[in-house]
């Protein structure tokens, strides 16, 4: 269960293996459901997850109350509701189960207890914050500036496993278009 994170951790950092168990120590194993809701809009983020096995999707609810997902989350990468894990406030999006999820979670407390005491750690977490906030004022500014059959088209170049992997509802929402008009989309190009 542990694997799939001591690879991640050894490709980033340099890690002795008593750091390293100090480290996975932390973790315990979560599994969930298909569909099965991690965080649920307005509850406290109480976890950062990391992801052995599965895809959850992160989204929040838009004002007709639908589905406007955010990001996927895939193996062996994090996800946590940042600003309601730091600040322990109402998360403002859910992350759902869209696979059976294999996951090792670690408690706020630990969390930073481990960036603190663990250099390394702190390491890996500045590192994924810049990429998380890289990865959003990307998607963000590609998306503000392209209509519905440019974002397929990027899709397409840039993330085609998402159309072999998951709904069209789920890839639908995360362009912010109809799952109607992504398969009149998909069927033209």
């Amino acid at each position: 269960m542990f694997q799939r994170l001591t690879d991640y951790i050894r490709a980033r950092v340099e890690a002795d293996d008593e750091s390293l168990a100090f480290v996975l120590s932390h973790f315990k194993p979560v599994k969930a459901r298909r569909g099965e809701l991690l965080l649920n809009f307005g509850d406290v983020c109480r976890y950062c997850y990391f992801t052995n096995k599965g895809a959850i999707q992160i989204f929040y609810l838009d004002k007709n109350g639908d589905e406007a997902t955010r990001d996927f989350v895939f193996e062996g990468t994090w996800v946590t509701e940042l600003s309601s894990f730091i600040h322990q406030k109402p998360a403002k999006e859910s992350f759902k189960a869209l696979e059976p999820l294999e996951l090792l979670a670690i408690s706020r407390d630990n969390f930073f207890k481990l960036v603190e005491a663990v250099p390394q750690f702190a390491h890996i977490y500045q590192k994924n914050l810049e990429l998380s906030y890289t990865r959003s004022v990307e998607r963000i500014g590609s998306f503000v500036s392209m209509d519905a059959e440019q974002r397929v088209r990027w899709l397409y170049e840039n993330q085609p496993h998402l159309l072999t992997r998951l709904s069209n509802k789920a890839i639908a929402s995360y362009l912010g278009i109809s799952p109607e008009t992504l398969s009149r989309m998909k069927a033209r190009l």
